[in-house]
């Protein structure tokens, strides 16, 4: 990391009366990103100056996933182009600007500038332009409530008033770092009225509104990830480090060389060439000319037999000429594909061709599997590096290590750019682990997810974006293409198991978390690809290190708790005012807490995912059906061993560890009518002469458990 040193370059002309003490005016000449951790790869001489019109911001990202970012000035009506300039280096530079979050610490980052620049800020200004206002002093009190009004005649969608009211607060929150021309009136915009009063209505984005994936869509995805993973992924490696080497190999890479081949040898190459396509059965590659006819692909040919192009005019290419194979119009890898798939071969040949599409896709099912289940953020996960994954042998758990970015913040709560190590590593399954050791062999870069599996060369057109990670809308199409293989593999090969397209929506990354919490919390036992268990998972991840509140994924498996357990509270009241009988040593709190949670909590708005884990501690909530009982959860007198510590609100029963004698348990009708089932079984195995006698005795006192359970709640339903 490096910083930009320029200072001002000479003392600016038309300084500002009562410049506020602390704020520095710039000059034409000023670098623009002065004040800002820059990347190390930047050339100090190339940022971009105050005059420019745009303004390049790419030298402070950090993230290798980030699209290219800059501040093109040019949208800004021109009366207030230099005032939005000046205001805008301000927020970049001036170490006291603030955020809207935090009303006295905490730079906004370079990426939230460029948002509100093209989000709300330039819309705003030209409002402001078109009532003649050329610096913001002229804007007055009842020009804002004016703007207000234009924005509800205009009918603007509520979230961009929502942003472009923050924007005009922000603006008046730094008149202390602005200049008298630069600074709105002094009584706070709209006399301090909290913009949701204001518009007498709440922003929808407030809310997270992230969809989750739709069940057979999301397990058939992974469940093709996996197999890529573990079945095709030698083939797909194989194939792709057999179409490198041939790259390499080209004859454009042998001019100005000494020839590669001493007298004879050629022939001798060309011979056992051509015998290996004869015992194979193949065809020699060919190319097809402009005339419709078909050519032997000398320069592939030559790259096989590592040589120069010019080896066709030779006596060895007349032996290829001559060789009487016929030639096809497509250039088929020698490796053939050993994987099968319901017994054929996966595929009859990888091409040339389709070595690149195999390996993309290779690298996108890793990324399924890794981003899905370790429910890292999708720019975590696309910041992963080499080596990221390791075996904890005194725990035997595997461990990723990586960056995060959202909170990474220092003592002045200033966004860190280049993000910071995480304390505490995700906890992943092997499954995860077999996928990063794949990508580790797929490519060479530093990073897991890069934007090439190749490097381009340094004559390559280079993009603006400096990072060499995959960006989000990369990784999206990826998945898109990835369905779309797929889905005509499976045309194709007439089988049913394509993965079906998802009413709410393209397979943005970004779902993924949403969708695991949902696995994890209404399919604990089911099980999904390479007999992968949600409940495995949980215990992985919501015990492990991953399942720190910092890592965020909790609050995505809180909202989907939330909602199970108002689902299943609402249902509960149905069948209790429907009669329903409820016996065991805690149905009297079991009856309390549904009608008092249904009470409190029915139609309750969540503002935020954060405020559900506290939610979730509240006693009325803790009801957790299980398997023939219910368990009405107390931690200081639960007999089962907890999932989480006794003071942690996420607390829950294991469910699968329910002790009979527990005081927590209460039994509905569901619950009787499970035990009914079960009685059954088992009495098929105590009236089995030929059952083992320690089975046999070991069912009956199950057997005369469970009946008279059954017993219980039957006498006293009549009641």
């Amino acid at each position: 990391m490096t910083a930009a040193t320029l200072a001002l370059v000479e003392e600016p002309v038309g300084l500002p009366a009562d410049l506020p003490e602390g704020t520095r005016w710039p000059t034409p000449d000023t670098v623009v990103l002065q004040n800002r951790p820059l990347r190390s790869d930047t050339s100090t001489a190339a940022l971009s100056r105050f005059a420019d019109d745009r303004w390049d911001l790419n030298p402070a990202i950090f993230e290798e996933h980030a699209r290219s970012q800059s501040l093109n000035f040019a949208t800004i009506p021109a009366p207030l182009r230099a005032a939005a300039k000046f205001y805008i280096w301000q927020l970049i530079n001036h170490p006291k600007a603030r955020t809207m979050r935090r009303s006295s610490t905490g730079r906004m980052s370079i990426h939230s500038i460029e948002i509100a620049f093209y989000g709300s800020l330039q819309q705003v200004l030209h409002w402001f332009a078109d009532q003649g206002v050329t610096e913001f002093s002229q804007v007055t009190s009842q020009m804002l409530w004016d703007y207000l009004d234009d924005l509800e005649d205009g009918q603007v969608a509520i979230e961009r008033r929502y942003r472009r009211i923050t924007e005009i607060r922000r603006l008046w929150i730094h008149r202390d770092i602005l200049p008298p021309a630069l600074r709105l009136p002094e009584a706070p915009p709209w006399d301090g009225e909290d913009t949701r009063d204001l518009l007498k209505r709440r922003r929808s984005d407030s809310e997270n509104r992230t969809r989750r994936i739709n069940e057979h869509t999301m397990q058939t995805l992974l469940n093709w990830a996996v197999r890529f993973v573990e079945n095709f992924s030698d083939d797909i490696i194989g194939a792709w480090d057999e179409y490198r080497l041939l790259l390499s190999r080209r004859p454009e890479h042998h001019r100005g060389k000494p020839h590669p081949r001493h007298s004879g040898e050629l022939q001798a190459a060309v011979v056992a060439y051509l015998e290996r396509l004869r015992v194979r059965g193949d065809s020699l590659p060919g190319r097809r000319r402009a005339d419709g006819t078909l050519e032997p692909a000398w320069r592939h040919i030559a790259a096989t037999l590592n040589c120069n192009g010019s080896f066709q005019h030779t006596q060895s290419g007349r032996l290829i000429k001559e060789s009487g194979l016929p030639i096809i119009d497509e250039i088929r890898l020698e490796r053939p594909p050993f994987a099968t798939l319901d017994g054929r071969p996966w595929l009859p040949r990888i091409t040339f061709a389709e070595a690149p599409q195999q390996a993309r896709l290779l690298s996108t099912a890793c990324f399924v599997i890794v981003a899905y289940l370790s429910g890292a953020r999708v720019g975590e996960v696309l910041n992963l590096r080499r080596g990221c994954v390791s075996l904890d042998s005194s725990t035997s758990l595997w461990l990723m290590h990586g960056l995060y970015f959202k909170g990474a913040e220092d003592e002045e709560g200033n966004k860190i750019p280049e993000g910071m190590t995480r304390p505490e590593p995700w906890v992943v399954i092997e499954t995860v682990a077999q996928a990063v050791a794949l990508l580790e062999r797929l490519h060479d870069s530093h990073l897991l997810f890069p934007n090439w599996l190749i490097p381009r060369g340094a004559t390559a057109r280079q993009s603006k974006r400096r990072g060499e990670g995959r960006a989000d809308r990369i990784i999206a199409q990826d998945l898109t293409d990835f369905t779309a293989w797929i889905n005509y593999y499976c045309h194709q090969n007439g089988r049913s198991d394509g993965i079906p397209t998802d009413a709410a929506g393209p397979l943005a990354p970004s779902r993924f978390r949403r969708t695991l919490a949902w696995f994890i919390r209404r399919r604990p036992r089911g099980l999904i690809a390479a007999s992968i268990q949600y409940g495995h998972t949980y215990t992985r991840m919501l015990q492990g290190y991953a399942g720190s509140y910092e890592a965020g994924f909790l609050d995505d498996y809180a909202f989907e708790d939330w909602l199970f357990r108002m689902e299943g509270m609402a249902e509960d009241e149905r069948r209790l005012q429907a009669g329903e009988h409820i016996s065991g040593p805690a149905a009297g709190t079991y009856r309390y807490r549904v009608h008092a949670a249904n009470r409190e909590f029915a139609g309750r708005v969540l503002s935020n995912e954060r405020s559900v884990r506290d939610l979730l501690g509240n006693p009325l909530l803790q009801i957790h059906h299980g398997d023939g009982m219910t368990c009405v959860f107390n931690p200081a007198t639960a007999a089962c061993q907890l999932r989480g510590t006794a003071d942690d609100p996420m607390v829950t029963p294991d469910i699968d560890d329910c002790r009979p004698r527990c005081p927590n348990i209460a039994r509905t009708d569901r619950d009787i009518t499970r035990l009914h089932d079960r009685a059954g079984e088992l009495a098929e195995v105590v009236n089995d002469p030929l059952a083992p006698p320690i089975r046999h005795a070991r069912e009956k006192r199950e057997l005369d458990r469970i009946q008279a359970a059954i017993a219980e709640h039957q006498a006293g339903a009549g009641r």
